[in-house]
């Protein structure tokens, strides 16, 4: 339960910082670039809420759904389906394709995955009692 929370607050905080960079930056670096490599730490800190175990190939899969957004503005799906009016929507699905953005997914699951290799600090650790039994081994 106490992943859960956290993988929410850091969710949470991220999509407070995706707002702010893209209703207060207008750069060449921080919204183009980071704020693509934020987005997947994001969307995977928002599915470990909702599965916390340690699912090995999600780095990957949030690639995939992140190439897949990527592919719908390159068909400008929201213009095909009559929704590209919607602000909103607009914002969220983005409007334009680019090689640079599915290389920052790259690196934004590429962060995911190596952070995932690292136990969090507020992974539960095992009494020392409960581990081998108080045994020294002699």
């Amino acid at each position: 339960m106490k992943k859960r929370i956290m993988y929410a607050i850091a969710a949470l905080v991220l999509f407070g910082v995706e707002v702010c960079i893209a209703l207060f930056v207008h750069d060449n670096f921080v919204r183009p670039y980071l704020g693509d490599v934020l987005v997947v730490i994001l969307i995977h800190c928002a599915v470990r809420v909702v599965f916390p175990a340690k699912p090995r190939l999600l780095p990957v899969y949030v690639f995939l759904f992140a190439c897949a957004i990527e592919v719908t503005q390159y068909v400008h799906l929201l213009d095909l389906l009559g929704l590209a009016h919607i602000g909103w929507l607009r914002v969220v699905i983005g409007g334009t394709f680019d090689w640079g953005d599915i290389a920052c997914y790259a690196v934004g699951c590429g962060v995911v995955a190596a952070g995932e290799r690292i136990t969090p600090p507020w992974r539960t650790c095992t009494p020392r009692s409960t581990r081998s039994g108080g045994s020294t081994g002699r």
